[in-house]
């Protein structure tokens, strides 16, 4: 190879080179970014109300679950609990999932599916059982419920969804329990 063009390719190399590092630093002017005084993101949540009581027992709904189950509608509430299907299975004798079955829940005894392993907070409670009041304390919001639970769900606001989904609870089982009296 003739030195002359070895120079040529090597032009071309170090053309090439300077080329890119000056496009960067011109990029870099143009598209100057200010670092931020505070990194991150700010997001806005609203102020929750605190569910616990005085005692730190959680706060029962304004409205009573008597009065929302008499105008419960089983079909919507198996509507709102298709969510609920990704960790529970609500079939007759269906297996556990990530959360327990809940065929036949309504005054079963709180943590007491066989095969299941429940958080200390649910053998706090055994003894009990769920019943229409405990299921809808339950649902409004669970971690302040049972402390400690492993189910990251939010909870059910808003009441009269709360009591369809109860109501269809309530239906899944060979002898449903009749709704407390209004």
């Amino acid at each position: 190879m003739e030195s002359l063009e070895f120079n040529k390719i090597a032009g071309a190399v170090l053309a090439t080179g300077l080329l890119v590092l000056g496009l960067k630093n011109l990029g870099g002017e143009v598209f100057r970014t200010e670092a931020p005084e505070k990194p991150g993101m700010n997001i806005e949540v609203a102020d929750a109300q605190p569910a616990a009581g005085a005692a730190g027992a959680p706060v029962a709904a304004a409205v009573p679950i008597a009065a929302l189950l008499a105008k419960a509608d089983p079909a919507k509430g198996m509507a709102t609990a298709k969510a609920c299907a990704a960790c529970h299975n609500f079939e007759k004798g269906g297996a556990n999932k990530v959360g327990p079955a809940l065929w036949d829940v309504v005054e079963r005894p709180i943590g007491s599916v066989a095969g299941f392993t429940y958080s200390e907070g649910f053998k706090a409670k055994a003894g009990k059982n769920w019943d229409y009041e405990s299921l809808n304390t339950w649902l409004i919001a669970p971690k302040e419920f049972i402390k400690g639970t492993k189910m990251s769900y939010a909870g059910i606001k808003k009441d009269e969804e709360r009591a369809n989904v109860i109501a269809y609870l309530a239906s899944l089982s060979d002898s449903p329990k009749p709704f407390p009296k209004p």
